[in-house]
């Protein structure tokens, strides 16, 4: 269906806005009133049960994903153009591995970079109790991490990404999903087909920037309360999620060149110096041999663990709702990687948006990670702490390395490049529903920048209100399933439309 010509929906496809408004709206009201009550035999059920019954489905999955853009990366179709064959690219190789980095990885990293490895030290499948926190512990610790922030979700973005970068700038359709699918389904996408698959898509980019938000507001609150005595509540951080909004939708309303893209750059410059800083004051030269032997180990283990299905349950609290989320942020990531990917080729992008922040969130984790376990090993303390509260990780290891004053500046920059994250994610996630919503216009209407801007802060605070962390995953496992299905029918569009022109 055409874009509206007039009115408040000039611009965009009005039935799927509406639609899509009305479906946020339900959602919004559906985490505030159901998950909000204590014992919810719902999120009990999607937590344990439906998740368990799908470990051997996402895992084998996402396995796929990673096989096929490798596969694709090195054969003869990997020179191919997203684009006309004389097209150059639009942004420069920093500039755009620092927006790709700023949207895909963001909050969630530096959320998790002390509290996972630190979870995985005391306690995984791999290792007897009387292992915990010990050198063997530590190396496992720094694998089960590496697996679930290395290829795995970089490969499930970029499948995304190479799908409709392809269609849209090699075969010069718009910029949406129906476009991918038209091998698969003919004309029959153009209709309540594509409407549908349209309308998927904009409910799990919006639900997976509103969960990421709820992750960041949680940490953000933590941080100004460890710096300035602000208090942990709910309220504080709907407030928080208020004010970033506010100045993530005046960002997407700058356009891509200008808001996105310097944040980004900002992201980079603020992550590079607290890496430096952390590496000072640690131990450099065991920091360089601990991210050699990291690597070393997720290289021989990684094939493996990538089909390694068991029936425990910490398998469906960590891989497999991992899995489940890179697969809920692929929509936003993968579309934020195509707009800002043409005249790249499918080899171009397959290895700059998968081995190089593979490589860059290697360096992260393993400074953070490994920095935490050794303060754990000489000090103690940290272990406690990250048990108690997961969003207080980072701040407790840096109150424990016991560096004086530059524990406080550690602190402070944490919680500015959170800040920062924070707004690149709702920005570049904003960015991507109004142009879907715009049948692919690359430079949707001001208005429902503005409009989904809100819509997402909206769904932030309501996850936030429903239960935090717990509604978090229930949100994201309830979503993730349909599209999986939608990547598994693009791949097959993709490598129809590829084996055609070859």
């Amino acid at each position: 269906m055409p874009n509206a010509k007039s009115g408040f929906f000039a611009g965009v496809n009005r039935p799927i806005t509406i639609l899509s408004m009305l479906l946020v709206s339900a959602a919004s009201v559906f985490g505030i009133t159901m998950l909000s009550q204590e014992n919810n035999s719902l999120i009990n059920y999607i937590q344990n049960d439906l998740l368990a019954s799908l470990n051997a489905f996402y895992i084998p999955m996402v396995t796929f994903y990673l096989i096929f853009i490798l596969l694709l990366m090195i054969s003869p179709f990997g020179k191919i153009r997203l684009g006309d064959d004389d097209d150059e690219p639009e942004f420069t190789n920093l500039s755009w591995i620092a927006m790709l980095f700023s949207c895909g990885m963001g909050i969630g990293l530096v959320f998790w970079a002390v509290a996972e490895p630190m979870l995985h030290f005391q306690s995984n499948p791999f290792m007897q109790a009387e292992q915990a926190m010990t050198g063997e512990a530590q190396q496992i610790a720094m694998r089960l991490t590496f697996l679930h922030w290395g290829l795995h979700p970089w490969a499930t973005y970029v499948v995304v990404a190479l799908c409709l970068a392809y269609f849209s700038y090699r075969k010069k359709m718009p910029l949406t999903f129906r476009s991918v699918l038209q091998p698969v389904f003919g004309k029959a996408i153009h209709g309540p087909l594509g409407g549908v698959v349209d309308l998927i898509t904009v409910f799990v980019t919006v639900v997976g920037v509103a969960t990421s938000l709820g992750l960041g507001a949680q940490q953000l609150n933590t941080g100004l309360n460890h710096l300035f005595g602000l208090p942990v509540s709910t309220t504080m951080q709907i407030a928080l999620v208020t004010i970033i909004t506010i100045i993530a939708t005046l960002s997407v309303v700058t356009g891509l060149a200008r808001g996105i893209r310097y944040l980004s750059l900002v992201n980079i410059l603020l992550s590079i110096l607290i890496l430096l800083l952390i590496f000072l004051v640690a131990s450099p030269s065991e920091l360089v041999s601990e991210y050699l032997q990291n690597v070393l180990d997720y290289v021989v283990t990684v094939a493996p663990l990538s089909v390694w299905i068991d029936e425990s349950s910490w398998q469906d609290s960590w891989t497999s709702f991992y899995w489940a989320w890179w697969i809920t942020w692929a929509p936003f990531v993968g579309m934020f990687i195509a707009r800002i990917s043409r005249g790249r080729t499918i080899r171009q992008l397959i290895f700059g948006a998968l081995i190089v922040p593979t490589v860059l969130t290697f360096i992260w984790l393993t400074i953070f990670g490994n920095t935490a376990m050794d303060v754990e090993t000489n000090i103690g303390g940290l272990a406690s702490a990250v048990s108690q509260d997961v969003t207080l990780a980072v701040y407790s290891m840096f109150d424990l390395m016991n560096v004086g004053v530059m524990s406080t500046l550690l602190a402070l920059l944490v919680s500015m490049l959170i800040f920062t994250y924070f707004v690149t994610s709702a920005d570049s996630g904003t960015l991507v529903v109004a142009t879907v919503l715009a049948n692919g216009n690359l430079n949707p209407p001001i208005s429902q920048r503005i409009l989904w801007g809100l819509g997402t802060g909206v769904m932030a605070s309501a996850v936030l209100i429903g239960g935090g962390l717990k509604a978090v995953q229930t949100f994201t496992i309830s979503i993730s399933l349909p599209f999986s299905i939608i990547m598994l029918l693009m791949i097959i569009g993709l490598s129809k439309s590829l084996l055609q022109e070859r």
